[in-house]
This record gives C-alpha cells, sequence and structure tokens, in this order.
C-alpha cells in the first residue's frame, strides 16, 4: 500500500474526526482549524529516504516521519523534539536532517517585538537514531551546504536578542557547523559596516550589505573577483525607496550578478550587474504591470546549488519565464500530471537527479506532496486532507477603478451557488507587504460558509510598482482615506457586477487589517453591516512609538507619514455606527493587546456594540495560531456573521 493512500485513509481517525457526506453543507469548522497535517517534505541527497513532517492529533505538535523511497508502506523513523516543537527540518546528508525548534518559555509577552518563543537548532542520524540539540539561542540557518555534506552555515546575535548590537544593522556572527559531530567553526563576525553575509553552496562568503552611518548610505560588497578581500560594488542612499537585491550570479561569470531593481523606473525588473566596471548591465525582464519579485534557482540544489535557471514574477499566480530548457520542459511536464495544478514546484530533488518531491498549492488545493521515483509518482498526502477539491471555491484575478480613477488589482474568492451573495472584503495586513492568493485558508473558509471574499491590493501594497506603493504615505497617510476607499470602491464593484447584495456587506481584516476593519466601522458613508477586526492597531501613535526612535530614510517617512497623517481608531470611536467583533492574542508581539484594551474602553465609554475574544497564548502571526485558537476564532466569525452582523445577521 503507498504511503498517500495510507494517510489519507487514516487521517480522519488520527485527528479524531469522522468524515461527513454534506455536499450541500458547509464544512464542520473543526476541519478548518487544523494546522497544516503534513509539510516540509524532503528526499534525501542519496534518493533512499523521503521526509515529512506530520501533525498526528489536533491538539498535537509537529513529528518527523522519514521513510524508504521503496518501501512507502513500511514502519517510519519517528522524531519528535519534546518538549521543544519542530519548526523546519532539511536534510544535510545522507542520513542526517537538520532541525529548527522552539519551545514556549514565558507567558506573556516582554514589550513590542518580543515574543514568548525561544529557538533553538538540532539534527538527528536516522542510521544512528540519535538526537543532537546545538545550545545556541536564536540560532537563523544561512545555507545548507550542498558542497559540504553534514555541515551548515547559521548565524546569530551576539549577546542574545536583547543585546544593544541589535539596534545595528545585523550585526550577526557565522559559524560553519558540523551537525553530525557537532562542532563548529567561525567564519566571520559581522559589524554595522558589513553585515547580512551570502555563502555560496560550497559555504564561502560571496555578499555582504553593510551601512555608512555617516554618508546614511546602504553599501553592498562582494568577493567574487577577488577572493583575497571584499570589494565595495554598490551604493544606495538610505532615502531612496527603489529596491535593489541581489539575487544571485552567474555561474559561468561570477563577475555578472542577478539584480532585481527600480533602476529608475516604476516597476522592478531584473537586471545584469557587471562587477568589473561596478554598473548595471542588460535589463533581463521586466513587465509593465507587475514587479519582478525574484529569480528561480535550479530544482537540483546539490549539484547546481547557485544555478539561476528563470525569472519570477506574481500576477494572479506564481510565474516563471525561465532560461534553461531543461527547466522549463520538467516543469511543464509535471503540470500536466499533477491533479488540479495551479502553483507546482519540485520542493526537492536527489543529488542524481532522478527523484523529486513536487508541491502543488492553488485554489482548489490547500497544498499536496507527491513523490516521483523511479517513474511512478505517488501522492504522500495533504496540508488539508478533510478537504475535497470540487467543495473549495474559485479564485480569480481582478481589477477594478477606485473613485479617483487609480487601478485596483483584487483577489476575489467566489462560494459554490448563485450570486449575489453577503460579501467580505478582507484587507491584508502590513500594510507595505505584496499579497499572493494562491489558497488562502480564511477567504477559502468563509467561502465555504457561503461568502464572497475580496482581498483588494489597495494603494500601499507592493509588487505593483513604486508609485502605487508611495501613494498610501507621498502625499499625507492614507490610513482611513484613499486606502480605505480602495477597498470600499472594491465591494460596490462587485454590488455594481451582480457580485455582492449590498444589504449584506462586512470587513474582516488581521493586523494593519484589523486597523481598516476598525476605520471602515466609523466611515460615515457606511456600506458595511459589520466589522470584524483582528489584531488591530487602534492607537496608531502607541504603534508608531514601539519604533519611532530608531527609524530613519525612507522607512521613516513611509512609518511616519503613515502612522501620523493617517485616522486612528482610538480617536474615531465616537463616530462607530456598526457592531464591531474584535479578537486579539494576549501574547501578540507586534500589536501589543494594549490596543484592544484601550479600544474595548473607550467603545464601552461610548456606549458601542461590540464582542471581544482573547486568543490565550496566541501571538500576533499565524504559526502561533494553534487548532484551539483557530478553531475559536472561525466559530466565533461565522457565529457572528451569522447572528450579531447588522440588524439580521449577514
Amino acid at each position: 500500500m503507498q504511503l498517500g493512500r495510507y494517510f489519507l485513509l487514516t487521517v480522519g481517525a488520527l485527528l479524531g474526526f469522522t468524515a461527513l457526506a454534506m455536499e450541500d453543507k458547509p464544512y464542520p469548522l473543526d476541519y478548518w482549524a487544523l494546522r497544516h497535517v503534513i509539510s516540509n517534505v524532503a528526499i534525501s541527497p542519496d534518493g533512499n529516504h523521503v521526509a515529512l513532517m506530520k501533525i498526528p492529533t489536533k491538539d498535537g505538535d509537529p513529528i518527523i516521519e522519514v521513510y524508504r523511497t521503496d518501501k512507502l508502506d513500511g514502519e517510519p523513523y519517528r522524531i519528535n523534539s519534546d518538549p521543544m516543537e519542530i519548526q523546519q527540518f532539511f536534510w544535510v546528508g545522507n542520513d542526517v536532517l537538520g532541525m529548527r525548534l522552539r519551545q514556549k518559555v514565558r507567558d506573556k509577552i516582554e514589550g513590542f517585538n518580543e515574543g514568548v518563543y525561544e529557538y533553538l537548532l538540532a539534527s538527528v542520524d536516522i542510521k544512528r537514531q540519535k538526537l543532537k540539540k546545538y545550545d545556541q539561542l536564536g540560532a537563523e540557518i544561512e545555507n545548507v551546504l550542498p558542497g559540504k555534506e553534514n555541515r551548515i552555515v547559521f548565524s546569530y546575535l551576539p549577546g542574545g536578542e536583547k543585546s544593544k548590537l541589535k539596534a545595528a544593522f545585523r550585526p550577526r556572527t557565522y559559524y560553519e557547523l558540523n551537525v553530525k559531530t557537532g562542532t563548529k567553526k567561525l567564519l566571520l563576525r559581522g559589524k554595522l559596516d558589513m553585515g547580512q553575509m551570502e555563502f555560496d553552496g560550497d559555504g564561502d562568503p560571496w555578499l555582504a550589505r553593510g551601512f555608512d552611518i555617516g554618508e546614511g548610505e546602504f553599501v553592498w560588497y562582494q568577493r567574487l573577483t577577488d577572493l583575497a578581500r571584499w570589494n565595495e560594488f554598490y551604493r544606495q542612499s538610505e532615502d531612496s525607496f527603489e529596491t535593489f537585491t541581489v539575487s544571485g550570479f552567474d555561474t559561468e561569470d561570477p563577475s555578472t550578478l542577478f539584480v532585481v531593481a527600480h533602476n529608475g523606473d516604476d516597476k522592478a525588473g531584473l537586471w545584469e550587474f557587471d562587477l568589473d566596471s561596478n554598473s548595471f548591465g542588460e535589463l533581463v525582464y521586466r513587465r509593465s504591470d507587475v514587479d519582478v519579485s525574484g529569480v528561480r534557482f535550479h530544482s537540483n540544489d546539490w549539484r547546481h546549488a547557485d544555478s539561476v535557471v528563470g525569472v519570477v514574477y506574481q500576477a494572479g499566480n506564481v510565474e516563471v519565464e525561465y532560461f534553461d530548457e531543461v527547466e522549463m520542459a520538467t516543469q511543464q511536464q509535471l503540470e500536466q500530471v499533477v491533479p488540479n495544478a495551479h502553483y507546482v514546484r519540485i520542493n526537492s530533488r536527489s543529488r542524481d537527479g532522478k527523484s523529486l518531491t513536487i508541491y502543488n498549492v492553488g485554489p482548489r488545493d490547500p497544498g499536496t506532496y507527491y513523490l516521483l521515483h523511479r517513474g511512478k509518482l505517488t501522492k504522500l498526502g495533504s496540508r488539508q486532507p478533510l478537504l475535497e477539491a470540487d467543495r473549495l471555491a474559485d479564485v480569480r484575478y481582478i481589477k477594478y477603478k477606485a473613485r479617483d480613477g487609480r487601478i485596483i488589482p483584487a483577489y476575489m474568492t467566489i462560494p459554490n451557488g448563485k450570486p449575489p451573495f453577503p460579501a467580505i472584503v478582507m484587507p491584508h495586513g502590513g500594510p507595505f507587504v505584496s499579497e499572493l492568493a494562491l489558497y488562502d485558508e480564511w477567504a477559502q473558509m468563509l467561502a465555504n460558509n457561503g461568502y464572497l471574499v475580496l482581498q483588494p491590493q489597495y494603494r500601499g501594497s507592493r509588487g505593483l510598482g513604486l508609485e502605487h506603493y508611495q501613494s498610501a504615505f507621498m502625499d499625507g497617510g492614507q490610513g482611513g482615506k484613499k486606502m480605505q476607499d480602495d477597498k470600499d470602491d472594491g465591494m460596490l464593484y462587485l454590488v455594481d457586477q451582480g457580485w455582492a447584495d449590498p444589504e449584506r456587506l462586512a470587513i474582516f481584516g488581521w493586523s494593519y487589517g484589523g486597523y481598516a476593519a476598525l476605520v471602515a466601522a466609523s466611515r460615515e458613508a457606511q456600506i458595511y453591516q459589520c466589522a470584524i477586526a483582528g489584531a488591530a492597531v487602534s492607537d496608531n501613535q502607541m504603534q508608531v512609538n514601539y519604533y519611532r526612535s530608531r527609524l530613519r530614510g525612507a522607512g521613516k517617512i513611509e512609518q511616519l507619514r503613515m502612522w501620523d497623517d493617517s485616522l486612528s481608531p482610538l480617536e474615531e470611536v465616537t463616530k462607530v455606527n456598526i457592531p464591531i467583533l474584535l479578537i486579539h492574542g494576549d501574547v501578540d508581539q507586534r500589536v501589543p493587546p494594549e490596543h484592544a484594551e484601550k479600544y474595548r474602553q473607550a467603545l464601552a465609554k461610548s456606549n458601542k456594540s461590540f464582542e471581544y475574544v482573547e486568543l490565550e497564548g496566541a501571538d500576533h502571526f499565524s504559526n502561533t495560531l494553534f487548532y484551539r485558537h483557530q478553531k475559536n476564532l472561525y466559530e466565533s466569525m461565522i457565529a457572528y456573521l451569522k447572528d450579531s452582523c447588522g440588524p439580521d445577521g449577514l
């Protein structure tokens, strides 16, 4: 029996659920509350073993299971790290896995960006069945070295996370670690004027970035053209909003870098950069609609660790323009055989290139892993195996005009059924980030319960050019103003197109999205029946004051104009005119719980209608939301939308 079939047959029993034949009803919310049942699948360098991370019970922590590729129905070797939780694993040799672990070490946060977890590195020898933990707290993986078996490069902040050095420009210290013996070798000590090191597949440092505090400039250095010393090759003012990101180098000609940069244009493109003349070379690829987001490396990183084979951009899906014809042909073949193919990627490959693991994710696939071994494709399992493709929702990438004429791209998740639907706008957090809705669990959960979901890429969103990003703050902070219009105008567009019912509209967001939900609740030209605000910034000044003294350059302009000039929900409480559901984790380090507490007090003082749900032990980030948190979150949201959203519910 193949592993894929075996896992799918038993997952319901493992998680304590019974498969339900309810094709005309929404899934139980328990299904959506599960953390990823399977993740982080990878094949060993020799192709003899495949490992995967699995959460075997709904309340359990991840374990690693290692199977022989020629005996997938055999008993796996299982690894756990109790009392620590496995966050990530990676092969570093034929028989050795490296791991990153975390453990909750305190009950409350110790201030802004001071969470309740500590992190460690560990390794396990699957032949000796021996686990080894390394005592360097806060270590970060820099490179799994394909050219040096059983070795990795890691870095950490000297003095720990609370060291005064943290205020400097990432002055990390770098070591090479032999994960089999536990011995480590100092490679480099970072400093303010030269940090952020990059290492090639053999562990040699080739790129560094620093900050010239006197000139107020970021500085890039390389050792590709002269291995004996660092050579400065580029400077950029800290006041510049343009992107300059070194994505790789030409392995056939190391004097040529591949750089994602604006270089005077609105959209970031992929450029060659000539290290002999320290100047931009040819433009490799650029688009008129979206920024280039990076490069694609060769799928066999054991043999071709540093080889760039394509350029990546995001416009509704992840798209790759390949330079390498073999890699392109391989990708196209896989897209033909993987069910519900949307974003298909080889996520690991054996050294000989013959065996590989494949990952697919899309609107009708929460994320599925496959093994291709000896010419046979086997399904290993899904992140959410209880969800069926035909009961999930389609996602459309659309564009609409805001009231001032700006074009806003958006993702629309469409419930199964006939419009018009009750609709929810779900703005992303950030706000200055790029969003890609390949498979969005919150949007799919809401669509499964009958709600149309709009995810607008409102002004300030990244990936759509400099002007779109800067329009959120260059003419004063537009939070609660034009940024809010973008969200409302998207919902009105859906109404006009017949997709959404104008009497059944709501807004839900997390972090900045939660802030937008609070602002929406006090708008006088009200189009929503209710607002659901998760981890929301309620006091602009309190939030920016956490880090105001550390801001400089372009980041200072961005953040201060955004938060100083935008509407503050706390100052708008008396204008609230719809019911609000507030949700907040009690150990949120990014938007501390004081935001929810101050806003609740203000709502109560003004006799406004609201409910509050506190997620005990939840931080700001999705990887701290366990089954109990997500179950509470989803049950609270769906019940609120049904019964308390407006006069008759949504």
